[in-house]
């Protein structure tokens, strides 16, 4: 078989080592892949929101199944123009990759039909958000309506902060036509919850649950980024937590997508506060989320091929999903300075005895050298029986992965640990 995987960070390098483990599979082309995936497939320099070129690449070559991994090319509709030319793909089609493509329409979607979430005012007229922010509870959650490579939230702990955002998206148009309309929300407390979920429009199975760190520094101060490492389980998420989200959020929304025409088939992310009044959903995402799933795919234990397969054929209820009953740690490191000005074209060397899986999300090739070129590098993850020996293993292994100018945060998992205790 040949399979495709459009994308070109950690997350696909995740997705690309998972399915190599499935020895059907003869070839992994990535597209467009980046430098520290050289051993895992075959990259194409064709970008992920390339969609005329995509479809061109996987007639030519034969490909038999695609995964289209980065929410950009899902809005756009990279699955429907594969699918139009009969390769079959694990993702969502555009009308149901809306549930991220649109916040309006994700938090609309929530209050039609009941699901827990902030609550919320739209606004597309910025004389209206900022006369509405005289009055607001603070701090409060301002959100370009559209995609933001993960970066169009602003959390305002003052009226001061609300306003700048309010301007710079909606005035500035910091995130381009993203932010011509804002969702202004209710600002939750709370353990966040990272859950991914396979679905084929009918069946649910979630993930192992994750916890990301946001923010770029220790303590979980500094910018947000676009996570700087990740753990699982959430030993928040409990059981009966768990059930909770089922009944009241993780089914309701495959129904409404449902009812709306719009039925989604891939994995659906679930972005959870579990707030004092219970789970609500902060967000949605079409697709796997990363740095969570660098954590989450190496605890899988069933084929990663026939999942997807199973998804995309509607016969998810068929098969049996299971993960292995321990945990993982991932390390982000990054470019010193990220998510600022940061240097690139450093060597990458992994020592010989690195016990870690190393997914690599910003490299480049420079003849056999594998060469830094973006903000956040790579992870380091390790699985363990337990967290604390996964994060401990995880720290044990990073100083064997070098580059000039790495930087990474020394306390990913302690919040997971003392939850624990």
């Amino acid at each position: 078989m040949k399979i495709m995987v459009v994308g070109g960070g950690g997350r696909e390098h995740a997705i690309i080592k998972k399915l190599n483990e499935n020895k059907d599979i003869e070839k992994i082309y990535a597209l467009p892949g980046n430098g520290g995936m050289k051993d895992d497939a075959q990259c194409v320099a064709i970008g992920a929101k390339d969609i005329p070129a995509i479809v061109e690449f996987a007639k030519a070559n034969g490909i038999d199944f695609a995964v289209v991994a980065p929410d950009d090319p899902l809005v756009l509709g990279c699955v429907d123009a594969l699918e139009e030319i009969g390769v079959h793909c694990f993702g969502p089609n555009k009308a149901a990759a809306i549930i991220e493509g649109s916040k309006v329409f994700s938090k609309n979607l929530m209050k039609k039909y009941g699901i827990p979430t902030a609550a919320y005012e739209v606004f597309s007229d910025v004389d209206a958000a900022l006369k509405y922010l005289e009055t607001a509870p603070i701090p409060t959650v301002i959100k370009a309506d559209g995609l933001a490579l993960g970066k169009g939230v602003i959390i305002a702990m003052t009226r001061e902060e609300a306003v700048d955002a309010v301007k710079s998206m909606m005035e500035d148009k910091v995130f381009g036509e993203s932010g011509s309309n804002v969702v202004i929300e209710e600002f939750l407390t709370g353990p966040e919850v990272s859950v991914l979920s396979f679905t084929d429009g009918k069946t649910v199975v979630p993930m192992i649950s994750s916890m990301d760190h946001k923010r770029a520094l220790d303590n979980d101060e500094g910018l947000n980024t676009g996570g700087m490492g990740t753990i699982a389980p959430n030993p928040y998420y409990t059981e009966d937590i768990a059930k909770v989200c089922m009944e009241t959020i993780f089914l309701p929304t495959i129904d409404a997508m449902n009812k709306e025409g719009r039925t989604f088939k891939g994995c659906l992310y679930f972005g959870l506060m579990l707030t004092p009044n219970g789970p609500k959903v902060i967000e949605y995402n079409c697709r796997f989320g990363d740095p969570e799933t660098q954590v989450v795919l190496p605890l899988l234990k069933t084929d990663l091929l026939t999942v997807m397969k199973a998804v995309r054929n509607e016969t998810l209820s068929d098969i049996k999903v299971e993960f292995k009953d321990m945990a993982a740690c991932c390390v982000v490191m990054a470019s010193r300075g990220y998510p600022g000005k940061y240097e690139t074209g450093f060597e990458i060397k992994v020592a010989e005895d690195c016990e870690a899986e190393v997914y690599v999300a910003g490299a480049k090739l420079d003849g056999d050298k594998v060469l830094t070129a973006g903000g956040r590098v790579l992870g380091v993850v390790a699985v363990a029986d337990d967290l604390i020996s996964a994060v401990d293993k995880a720290y044990k292994e990073v100083p064997k992965v070098t580059f000039d100018n790495a930087y990474y945060r020394s306390d990913i998992g302690q919040k997971a640990i003392k939850a624990l205790k």
